[in-house]
């Protein structure tokens, strides 16, 4: 069970906000309440991904996509009564395929919320895991002379240290970390991964390969392999971006974020000569790439052996082949640290509990 003030969020609350609130509760869900704590209805975050890739407006009221939830042909919310045994929450868990269940009153108010994670043990991922470690952080100079830009402090613990933690809690034990630039300060810190929960393997490329390249270099595996770059912090669901590239039957997934892109100008719409419409310094919604990448491991054969190869050679090789590859949108926590502007907000995000100590 939880402290349910932190997944409570109202009518007005704006799509852009309940995000928000969804990163920092990390249970992937808000609950839409009354003035009296009522429930009105949930909000994954499968949800607001929807709501991104349709490109609708953050800044609109949860309503929007409440009433949107509302028109499905049998749509409602499941719940269960105070007081529900954990035995029958876990069943109808189960029965539901759902991780999360509020725990409502009689007269309708969220008392509580269950929580699959909470009441068993969430099995390991069939995933391997692959850091892209090997960078040397040329535009961090001079930080990076003599320390490889994963190893970079954010805190007091280096940024590959972080990403190896998240990927213990996610259930995923087996981590290969890519290696090119000053190696043994990774080796050093991390060792065989006894010490971090998890068992590392690591790939050292003699010239840098790309993105995708160094896929090339692994032992052969049959479970889908999770791909992320060494200098990404995030605290986006591994779990459910697996049951989404699933869902998909996608050869590759592709973490994205959304990028809002402001036009300092006024733009001008016309057919021809003729003016249609004017929008005054008009925000544009981009899905960017997050260097977060999910794929099949018979996608592999598709990275050539021994020369550069990255993961936008990739994505567009799958696509000529016909192969299916699927946008992901990461609605948590997402921060490329690959600027002295990006390093300095991650040590404020540090500061302010944004992200863990």
């Amino acid at each position: 069970m939880s402290k349910i003030e932190a997944y409570l969020i109202k009518l007005e609350t704006t799509i852009r906000e309940a995000i928000a609130c969804i990163d920092r509760n990390g249970k992937g869900i808000v609950l839409v309440v009354d003035g009296e704590q009522r429930l009105l209805g949930t909000i994954s975050d499968g949800d607001i991904r929807r709501a991104i890739l349709k490109g609708i407006n953050l800044d609109l009221p949860i309503q929007t996509l409440l009433e949107e939830r509302k028109s499905a042909a049998g749509h409602a919310p499941v719940i269960a009564p105070l007081g529900t045994s954990d035995a029958d929450l876990l069943h109808l868990m189960n029965e539901m395929a759902i991780r999360q269940i509020p725990v409502l009153d009689q007269d309708g108010r969220v008392m509580d919320m269950a929580f699959l994670s909470d009441l068993v043990r969430e099995h390991e991922l069939p995933l391997t895991a692959v850091v892209m470690a090997g960078g040397s952080g040329t535009r961090l100079r001079p930080l990076t002379e003599n320390t490889p830009k994963p190893m970079l402090l954010v805190g007091d613990r280096p940024m590959l240290e972080r990403t190896i933690e998240q990927l213990k809690k996610a259930g995923i034990r087996r981590v290969d970390l890519t290696t090119h630039y000053k190696p043994e300060a990774i080796l050093k810190h991390f060792g065989n991964g006894d010490e971090f929960g998890v068992a590392i393997n690591y790939v050292h490329e003699d010239q840098p390969l790309g993105t995708a390249g160094a896929l090339g270099l692994l032992s052969d595996s049959q479970e889908p392999l999770l791909v992320i770059n060494g200098d990404i912090l995030t605290h986006v669901d591994f779990r459910a971006m697996l049951k989404y590239h699933r869902e998909h039957k996608a050869s590759l997934t592709v973490g994205v974020c959304r990028y809002d892109l402001q036009v300092p100008y006024g733009v001008i719409e016309c057919r021809g000569p003729d003016i249609l419409a004017v929008s005054e310094k008009p925000m544009m919604p981009f899905l960017v790439n997050a260097g977060i990448y999910l794929l099949e491991p018979q996608v592999r054969e598709y990275i050539p052996a021994g020369k550069r190869f990255d993961m936008p050679d990739l994505i567009q090789s799958l696509i000529r082949a016909d192969r299916k590859v699927v946008s992901f949108p990461i609605v948590e926590y997402w921060l490329d640290i690959g600027r002295p502007g990006d390093y300095a907000r991650a040590q404020e995000d540090v500061r302010s509990g944004r992200i863990s100590q």
